[in-house]
């Protein structure tokens, strides 16, 4: 690749990062990081977010966001945010940066901090940023600005994080530490959802995953799962993220798990995402027009994946198999709680 190549990738990349919302109603937008802290087998997640409910349906608000999860002691996990109204956000795109009072994102960077309930959180994060943006849907669905009721991508898919975050009285160093940021901005979400990343896998450093199945309502009836994937593994780029994979793309999600097959003519890559109710947390979220929707999030999951590969219409052969012990990233989403997550989030600020 060309410097200059590089350099415009790198330019469009942190673009992918700019704010959408300037001030219309009916727009709700995300940006989010998730690392681990690997000897610790710790995980985080960070999100700055931006709602702006329809007319009649509530204030714009301002979020930031703190997960922390432990997978040695659940009974330590942490979850916390605040709310502020939306102009504590500012946002800027030369260069990028959204920030909620002293807390910011940038495109290669983030900081902040959280306390209440007797909690706290710090965190003071740096990477090098990607050369490229990955898009996590079918390529069709990125005309006009996004042309589906969420638009999701990632700016900067599989990082190595380093500085530290402390929540209460310990601290964790990141040194080279992998982890993801993502940006995403719409109108409403699925029916109901499951996520997952991976870019931590134990032997295979250059590897990593990216996933989403959705439940859409239309018609007045809940749709078959649409499951997209992309697994970039030892210089390959296995992409089953277009229409044309969905057919044969199959998942599974519940309590714990999210399981997943992806199928093409020469390849097939098959997996699950695991954990204890207990190393969930579960996050509300309200849409714009007013309807609540629960995420049950980890990152913390074992991850198994095996990839195989045929020569013509003969019989598969494992190509590979990997593992991502205690270093998944995962979450199950929809319209109703799932009671068995327990873990939840303790809201400070709101109108």
């Amino acid at each position: 690749m060309s410097a200059n190549k590089a350099q415009r990738d790198m330019i469009m990349s942190e673009k992918h990062n700019h704010r959408r919302w300037n001030g219309q109603p009916g727009h709700y937008e995300v940006w989010y990081l998730t690392t681990n802290h690997r000897a610790s087998e710790t995980g985080f997640w960070i999100r700055y977010t931006v709602e702006a409910p329809l007319p009649g349906k509530g204030e714009p608000e301002a979020g930031l966001w703190f997960a922390f999860f432990d997978a040695r002691d659940p009974a330590r996990n942490l979850a916390m945010r605040q709310l502020l109204p939306a102009d504590a956000m500012t946002a800027t795109t030369g260069p990028f940066a959204v920030s909620i009072g002293e807390s910011q994102l940038t495109n290669g960077s983030a900081r902040g901090s959280l306390a209440g309930g007797g909690h706290q959180a710090r965190w003071d994060l740096s990477w090098r940023p990607s050369p490229t943006t990955h898009l996590t849907l079918p390529s069709l669905m990125y005309r006009r600005g996004g042309l589906g009721e969420t638009t999701v991508l990632a700016p900067n898919l599989a990082v190595a994080m380093s500085g530290a975050i402390t929540v209460d009285d310990r601290t964790f160093e990141l040194d080279a530490e992998p982890g993801g940021q993502t940006h995403l901005w719409g109108r409403k979400h699925a029916y109901s959802w499951a996520w997952g990343h991976c870019n931590a896998f134990a032997g295979h450093p250059g590897a990593a995953i990216e996933m989403l199945s959705v439940r859409l309502f239309r018609a007045g009836r809940v749709l078959p799962p649409l499951t997209i994937l992309t697994l970039y593994l030892d210089g390959e780029v296995y992409r089953f993220n277009e229409f044309r994979h969905v057919v044969l793309n199959r998942a599974e999600y519940g309590t714990g798990y999210f399981g997943f097959s992806a199928t093409g003519p020469r390849v097939r890559i098959q997996g699950q995402f695991s954990c204890r109710p207990r190393d969930m947390v579960t996050a509300p979220y309200v849409d714009p027009d007013g309807e609540p929707s629960w995420c049950a999030n980890t990152e913390v999951a074992d991850l198994r994946l095996s990839v195989d590969r045929r020569v013509g219409l003969g019989r598969w052969h494992e190509h590979a198999f990997i593992e991502a012990p205690r270093c998944g990233h995962f979450e199950v989403g929809g319209r109703t709680r799932d009671p068995a997550i327990t873990g939840e989030y303790s809201t400070f600020g709101g109108h």
